[in-house]
């Protein structure tokens, strides 16, 4: 909720919240959005789509890169294939792509504004039809199985303003809109921690509610990353829905990872990223600022790394070197000569966010950019992205579900 009085920033969060104020401003920025699709220049547009009887199509909303859909599509060939040999395949490109039809999971459409992005959708799902528009001006969305999306989150963030009035806070309308048009059987979203405690909690108890009443069982859950087999302390939000026709009760996967005996130990910083020391491609360079020596941003090689940011000159330190020395409350210092650090590179990101080696990220192409503003658009993808393992153990158990439901009915939604 913004003031009226302004500050440096353009706005400043109220410190504490009125729950009655709150459900009032979340109702009326809803009804303003409703508004605004029925008074927008909506694309018609009816793309010519892959649609497969046999398999779960699905769609993909603020797809970025496509790091969900690319997690969901191997839960998918896993349920099909088994978990050893999706895995191994997974490993080199060639080899996925001779399994990568046998997935459950076929993508048949994606939407997303970011370039770059898009251009690296491109070249990793070469068979999906992208929509590169602004979702407020989609009119229509094609008919679907399943719907993928993590919506913008600007002030739902920890890091951010957190204000609940930002408009881009309300992009999970066309999220709702989509469900109504398209009428899935199920969705996956996913969104960052901070939109738990936006407003106490009466955001989400909004969004869960919208999310309801398009008709689907709605659940959430806070998870993170590490416990799934990602080398990385990133904790995030999924809200899973099951339209309330279906006969299924979706489950969240218990971790894998971690202390238990039943579980596998956490994925290392060594185990990830320990054999590109002598060829870690190119990294971010630059200085430090007084907001990046806050805090600690280098972690040990037995450790999962710090969250992955979308920038570049956010990136965590790389293990090596001296670690970093606390002087006071905000303040820590990089011992030693400066060369003895430096940020993770864009291919270390990669690996911690458990992408394969062999997917591509457009810098955009323009030669004529400076280094770090290339690489910076790859650190943004990355970033941005829901890590591969995290999102397929996310999505394990409709894989399993449509897997066997889809051998007897063949088909969920009728087109």
């Amino acid at each position: 909720m913004k003031l009226d009085e302004r500050g440096r920033a353009k706005y400043r969060p109220l410190k504490e919240y009125n729950v009655n104020k709150v459900k009032k401003l979340l109702l009326d920025k809803i009804e303003e959005e409703q508004k605004a699709i029925q008074n927008i220049a909506a694309e018609d547009i009816k793309p010519k789509l892959n649609y497969k009887e046999d398999k779960v199509n699905v769609i993909s909303l603020f797809s970025g890169c496509g790091g969900l859909d690319l997690g969901v599509e191997l839960a998918g060939l896993a349920a099909v294939v088994g978990e050893e040999k999706s895995v191994q395949a997974f490993k080199n490109k060639k080899d996925f792509d001779a399994v990568r039809e046998e997935s459950i999971f076929h993508t048949i459409y994606s939407n997303d504004l970011f370039k770059e992005a898009n251009e690296s959708y491109k070249l990793n799902f070469p068979s999906t039809f992208q929509h590169e528009l602004d979702i407020r001006k989609i009119k229509e969305f094609p008919k679907a199985d399943l719907v993928l999306g993590g919506f913008p989150c600007p002030g739902f963030s920890g890091a951010g303003p957190r204000l609940i009035d930002d408009e881009r806070n309300f992009l999970y309308i066309h999220f709702i809109r989509c469900l109504l048009q398209a009428k899935p059987f199920a969705f996956i979203a996913e969104n960052v921690k901070g939109m738990l405690t936006l407003g106490n909690g009466e955001v989400l108890n909004q969004i869960i509610q919208d999310f309801s009443s398009a008709g689907y069982h709605v659940q959430f859950k806070l998870v993170n990353a590490r416990d799934y087999g990602v080398p990385q302390l990133r904790e995030r939000v999924f809200i899973i829905g099951i339209r309330n026709d279906i006969e299924f009760e979706y489950n969240f996967p218990a971790p894998s990872h971690g202390k238990g005996n039943k579980r596998l130990p956490y994925v290392t910083l060594k185990d990830a990223i320990g054999d590109l020391k002598n060829n870690p491609g190119e990294w971010f360079e630059g200085g430090y600022s007084p907001m990046y020596l806050s805090r600690n941003r280098k972690k040990k090689w037995t450790e999962q790394s710090f969250t992955i940011q979308a920038s570049g000159r956010q990136a965590p330190l790389h293990p090596s070197g001296p670690d970093m020395v606390k002087l006071e409350k905000d303040h820590w210092e990089l011992p030693g000569d400066e060369s003895l650090h430096r940020r993770l590179s864009v291919k270390e990101i990669a690996r911690i966010q458990t992408f394969p080696d062999w997917f591509q990220f457009s810098d955009g192409g323009n030669m004529d950019s400076s280094k770090n503003n290339r690489l910076n658009k790859q650190y943004k993808q990355i970033g941005n992205a829901v890590p591969i393992n995290l999102a397929k153990a996310v999505a394990m158990p409709i894989a399993r579900w449509a897997k066997k439901n889809l051998d007897s009915t063949k088909q969920l939604t009728l087109f």
